[in-house]
């Protein structure tokens, strides 16, 4: 026997003889080293990882999946439970008219005096635009009005003063007529009497006209002070109505065009929700119906509301539909509002895009069930 084959039986004392590992382990070869200085290769038992039994997982998902579905089928039936006939339903979010406040002239922002979230009330100042060019034009005018005036009394005073010619003149011939008549004056003297008359009745008609004329100055100098004025009062941007301020879209300092944005508020008067219902449930409802609205927010708070529109064309189907299946899934566009005289009592909690459900009345007859009897009202 050789010297390799002493080192190999050294390190694997059964080489002669084959070795197969057990099916639970699995066998590496490792160099290492003998006493000789020379590499041998020995084995290293692992464990092989146990099989996946991918069915448990599969039927563990699926348990879970039918826990899900049955507590949110519980979850919904508890919020939302089954309606009495009469009642329809439908999802929507809360709405309020947007109203926008905007400049009615080019300029610059001067004064800010609201922000986002503020309450407005109707003909509050909320922003002020830079007038001091409408101002200097508001000057001038005025002064013009001043002028007119001055023109006015001189007009007047002129009228004064050709009228007392005219009565000068018209002596003046009396007593030339007088003398004519007895033989102490010419017929010519009294001819030229008369022409003094005519010249001083046309010179008073002149004066009466320039009188006239001045008025009319003065209205126009007048109609330009009311302008400017009004103008000014324009500038100075005011809520239109109740509400609360949404976007704050410029600032101090910024130049707008004309109809340049300022602020957008909610009109909290006008508060809406939009649902969409059948044609079996739309054909029933009428305008002025009961309804109620329940937000996700407050589930057991129903907000009394009216119904208010129902649009004439539906919805998410062709305009023309000519099977019974079709028809079937129609939808019209419904509009549920909230009575005003409610939200003034309430303007603070009025809130614009909260989600929730809106129900309406298609038979006058039914009735409300307990949780939906308005208790928003109290």
């Amino acid at each position: 026997m050789d010297q390799d084959s002493k080192i190999t039986r050294a390190a694997w004392p059964n080489a002669s003889e084959p070795h197969t590992p057990p099916p639970s382990e699995t066998r590496d070869l490792v160099p290492v080293r003998t006493g000789a200085g020379l590499p041998a290769v020995v084995t290293v038992a692992t464990k092989r990882a146990p099989a996946r039994k991918w069915w448990l997982r599969v039927a563990l998902a699926l348990a879970v999946l039918a826990a899900g579905a049955g507590g949110a089928y519980y979850w919904w039936q508890w919020l939302h439970p089954q309606l009495p006939p009469g009642i329809a339903s439908g999802n929507g979010r809360i709405e309020a008219d947007e109203i926008d406040i905007d400049t009615k002239f080019a300029g610059r922002i001067a004064e800010i005096l609201a922000d986002e979230g503020d309450m407005v009330k109707a003909g509050q100042v909320v922003a002020r635009m830079d007038t001091q060019d409408i101002a200097a034009s508001l000057k001038k005018a005025q002064a013009q009005v001043q002028q007119a005036q001055r023109a006015i009394d001189e007009a007047n005073a002129n009228v004064a003063q050709q009228t007392s010619q005219v009565v000068l003149a018209q002596q003046e011939i009396d007593r030339a007529a007088t003398l004519v008549a007895k033989g102490y004056e010419t017929k010519e003297v009294l001819d030229q009497r008369k022409q003094q008359l005519d010249s001083a009745n046309a010179a008073l008609e002149a004066a009466q006209a320039r009188v006239i004329e001045s008025q009319h100055a003065l209205e126009a100098s007048t109609h330009d002070v009311e302008l400017y004025t009004v103008n000014i009062a324009d500038n100075t941007l005011v809520a239109p109505k109740d509400g609360r301020i949404q976007y704050r879209i410029a600032n101090i300092g910024e130049v707008l065009p004309a109809g340049g944005k300022v602020f957008t508020m909610l009109d909290i008067s006008y508060v809406y929700m939009d649902i969409y219902l059948p044609t079996a449930e739309a054909g029933k409802v009428k305008i002025g119906a009961d309804a109620r609205i329940v937000l996700d927010a407050y589930p057991k708070l129903a907000i009394p509301a009216k119904m208010s529109f129902i649009a004439n064309q539906a919805q998410f189907t062709p305009k023309t539909v000519e099977t019974k299946s079709e028809r079937d899934t129609l939808m019209f566009r419904i509009r549920v509002k909230i009575d005003p005289e409610l939200l003034r009592a309430r303007a603070e909690s009025v809130r614009s895009g909260l989600p929730g459900v809106a129900y309406v009345l298609t038979d006058a007859a039914a009735k409300w069930p307990a949780r939906l009897q308005g208790n928003a009202a109290q």
